[in-house]
């Protein structure tokens, strides 16, 4: 068995006293606990717990030998970290993200990314359902939310802005609302979700306002409701990172401006730090730093 790993349980268990808590800590089942403590006990030729039916304590070896253990561990971090640093990442990264994002701006990033670190490989799963990255073997995924998912380890590394758009030659049609209640007058595409369609917006002044909107055309990808937008299908609220350069080319235009849909944050999320890939490692930073330096509008 791993002594770095038995040592790991053994220093732990002298704090916990408990082999359910050790084993929750440590993420392992605590008859693996049981056996990394025989394993330590066996390496260090001593019986190093008093062990009754309701806790443990340590021996007069194992008091003796849990400093000594504690600083070795120590010493093998450091060494670790030492080697770690010299080393290039390296291997594969499963990476997940909606589809609108990945190509319009994922995808551009990556290219950096890929060129500085030859020996890296991403395999880039699109799709705009919830990502189970245990199941799915996702080691990173990109999702827009106000608050993510608890179960998972979230970093924020952009804010995601959104916008109503339609096509000129709709309103030229149409009319132009001049206040999110006109809406309601208007066709409208968006996102799936199998009820009403409810826009929340938020007026620059503070003034907040909840409109139903009457969605003709609904689907559950965001690159989809732009196309429908700019073949004049009508008004969709589609995220700025999306649509920047339709709007900057006149292919679409911004409607009621000074209303704004709720601002979500960008989460990089992952399960564990744990034996974190230093590809991994590498690939979060290197995005929160790429998203700093190239804004989308």
């Amino acid at each position: 068995m791993d002594r770095i790993t038995a040592a790991k349980v053994f220093v732990d268990l002298a704090y916990s006293g408990s082999f359910t808590k050790t084993a929750d800590r440590l993420e392992m089942s605590r008859p693996m606990v049981s056996r990394h403590l025989e394993f330590m006990e066996s390496w260090m030729q001593a019986r190093l717990f008093h062990r009754t039916t309701r806790k443990i304590s340590l021996t007069s070896a194992g008091e003796a030998c849990l400093p000594e253990v504690e600083q070795w561990l120590q010493q093998a971090e450091r060494l670790a970290q030492m080697l770690v640093a010299e080393q290039q990442p390296s291997g594969q990264i499963r990476l997940a993200t909606s589809m609108s994002f990945g190509f319009s701006q994922l995808v551009p990033a990556l290219a950096g990314f890929m060129a500085r670190y030859p020996q890296v490989t991403v395999d880039l799963t699109l799709q705009d359902r919830v990502t189970d990255l245990t199941a799915e073997r996702i080691d990173l995924a990109l999702r827009f939310a106000s608050n993510p998912d608890p179960s998972l380890i979230g970093k924020p590394i952009a804010l995601c802005d959104s916008v109503l758009v339609a096509a000129p030659e709709y309103l030229q049609q149409r009319g132009t609302p001049q206040h999110p209640d006109e809406l309601q007058q208007h066709d409208c595409v968006g996102y799936r979700n199998f009820g009403r369609h409810v826009w929340h917006l938020s007026h620059r002044d503070g003034d907040e306002c909840s409109v139903s909107v009457n969605c003709r055309l609904t689907a559950d990808e965001a690159t989809a409701l732009m196309v429908a937008a700019q073949q004049g299908m009508g008004i969709s609220m589609q995220p700025t990172y999306l649509v920047s350069g339709q709007l900057a080319r006149g292919e679409l235009q911004v409607v009621l401006p000074e209303w704004q849909p709720d601002q979500l944050k960008i989460y990089v999320l992952y399960v564990s730090r744990k034996h974190q890939s230093l590809a991994v490692r590498a690939l979060i930073d290197y995005l929160e730093d790429w998203f700093r330096e190239h804004p989308w509008g």
